[in-house]
């Protein structure tokens, strides 16, 4: 659990003032739409056992329009939190199996000679779906992996000269395995840096995991979710994470963070401008979530491990070698303003 700071802000009526003393109007989610999203966390809940943190961390990811890479062992739920979400959203759904042997037209689609008219038609591949899931992603070889750059970072592909559009709302939900694992290549930091947030799900607690053995199969009850937000509502929502207050001392805390990691020694490289989007938008999200009428540092916290964890490469810091002490590390390091 991350540490609470105090704010400078003052609340008044629907507006937030910060330091600099400027107004600025809030655009206040419905009532539906906000309630919708709760019932949609406690439906996940209901299959992903003990995840409350993850399930939130992968809807505000949504919310603030990123793809989500979940990395862990095979077995622990990877797969099923994404046709969860598929299910609970209404979203149009594919799985691709990313394998040693797959090709990027496997992905995006291939043109057919068609004899009757004497011309090539586009056959759109898996790609084009609202949620796709790139399952064990990092199993395919790098030609494989980069079919998915363009379509992850404009909502697009394009094949034989030309450029197809993509659904809305779009996004891309990756399964990785531990690199020491057999058969993976690692993602170079261009594809893991269009994934907005990593998360983990990790082994199951002793109560969670004695409801997993002594109850039904969680995938069946894939079968039994309803649409709890609908992909209209989860436009609506994209549109208003957008309008969250972001305090002129928020924004100071953010690019301090930012400026951390650029100067210490203790990362190759520090987080680019995306990455500093990135962090501001997952924060903005979980705010929304949260009840929050402006960001708060908390936010930040709150997702800052799984926006920056995969972005910072340690330099030579074996204490540093987790996601999560990556994390912890940053916000010990910055104090906020």
């Amino acid at each position: 659990m991350y540490p609470v700071y105090q704010s400078r802000r003052v609340v008044i009526g629907p507006y937030i003032q910060g330091q600099s003393g400027h107004m600025s109007a809030i655009t206040q989610p419905d009532s539906a739409s906000l309630a919708a999203l709760t019932k949609t966390i406690a439906q996940l809940n209901t299959v992903i056992l003990g995840k409350d943190a993850q399930i939130r961390l992968a809807i505000a990811c949504m919310l603030a329009r990123g793809h989500l890479l979940i990395e862990d062992i095979p077995g622990v739920g990877k797969t099923t939190l994404a046709q969860s979400l598929a299910h609970s959203l209404g979203l149009s759904y594919q799985r691709v199996q990313f394998t040693s042997d797959l090709l990027p037209a496997d992905v995006i689609g291939v043109s057919i000679f068609d004899r009757n008219d004497s011309s090539f038609h586009f056959h759109k591949g898996p790609i084009f779906t609202q949620l796709v899931l790139a399952d064990e992603v990092n199993r395919a070889s790098p030609k494989a992996q980069s079919a998915l750059l363009e379509a992850m970072e404009e909502h697009q592909v394009t094949a034989d000269g030309n450029t197809y559009p993509l659904p809305s709302p779009f996004f891309v939900i990756a399964t990785q395995n531990p690199t020491y694992q057999i058969g993976t290549y690692p993602l170079p930091e261009s594809q893991l840096d269009r994934f907005l947030m990593r998360i983990e799900l990790g082994y199951p607690d002793a109560v969670h995991e004695r409801l997993l053995l002594s109850g039904q199969d969680r995938r069946e009850f894939l079968h039994t979710l309803g649409v709890t937000l609908t992909p209209e509502q989860l436009l609506t929502l994209q549109a208003q994470v957008k309008q969250v207050h972001a305090s002129a001392a928020l924004l100071d805390y953010v690019q301090a963070i930012i400026r951390y990691t650029r100067s210490s020694t203790k990362f190759v490289a520090g987080l680019s401008p995306r990455a500093a989007l990135s962090l501001l938008h997952a924060a903005q999200a979980w705010a929304m979530m949260s009840g929050h009428s402006g960001v708060l540092p908390e936010d930040v916290q709150a997702v800052l491990t799984a926006v920056v964890g995969h972005r910072l490469v340690p330099a030579s810091d074996a204490a540093l070698s987790k996601a999560t002490d990556i994390g912890q590390h940053v916000l010990k390091s910055v104090a906020v303003p």
